[in-house]
């Protein structure tokens, strides 16, 4: 797994990250193989679930919730750029989200199901897109331009990166190593 890169410090070597994750694979592959692999953390996390590793990490859930949140946001920014000319996108503060929003407390399985009806808006409006909508793009506040193409990629890379991060926090909470898919 790569080293974590900042984002806002460091927004290409982030976003390479990321793209290195997937490589040559089809990002839609990878993004509907996410559902299952985060099934299988959360049922693996049992009573470690919301048990951070250390002070200011996330828990298991936590990263769940993150996840979801940038299940939503992409959603809405892939539209904007398919549907607008060079929209701004706007970044956001994860660990705001991750904290207003109550994830320590949320049900995991209310998560996942959110996740499961947006992940699947957004394949699907990925194959109906033609290749002109796919390399439009809008301008980020953080990493400039990005392509709707881009910008998919970049999700599918991010979710496997933090389903490895849950890995590692049940590793940490657990104090024993779990084998790898």
């Amino acid at each position: 797994m790569s080293a974590t890169v900042d984002p806002v410090q460091n927004p290409q070597a982030y976003q390479q990250m990321l793209l290195d994750l997937v490589g040559n694979e089809d990002p839609a592959d990878v993004q509907r193989a996410t559902s299952a692999s985060l099934r299988k953390v959360i049922a693996e996390a049992g009573d470690n679930l919301r048990t951070r590793p250390a002070p200011g990490e996330w828990s298991v859930i936590e990263l769940l919730g993150h996840v979801l949140d940038a299940e939503i946001v992409s959603s809405a920014r892939y539209r904007w750029v398919i549907a607008e000319n060079r929209p701004p996108l706007a970044g956001y503060d994860q660990d705001l989200w991750v904290d207003a929003l109550g994830y320590t407390r949320a049900d995991p399985h209310e998560l996942l199901k959110t996740f499961d009806a947006l992940r699947a808006a957004n394949l699907a409006l990925w194959e109906r897109s033609t290749p002109e909508q796919r390399v439009r793009d809008g301008m980020h506040a953080e990493r400039g331009p990005e392509s709707f193409d881009l910008m998919f990629r970049l999700l599918a890379g991010h979710s496997r990166f933090h389903i490895e991060q849950m890995r590692r926090t049940l590793d940490a909470v657990s104090g024993s190593p779990r084998t790898s898919e």
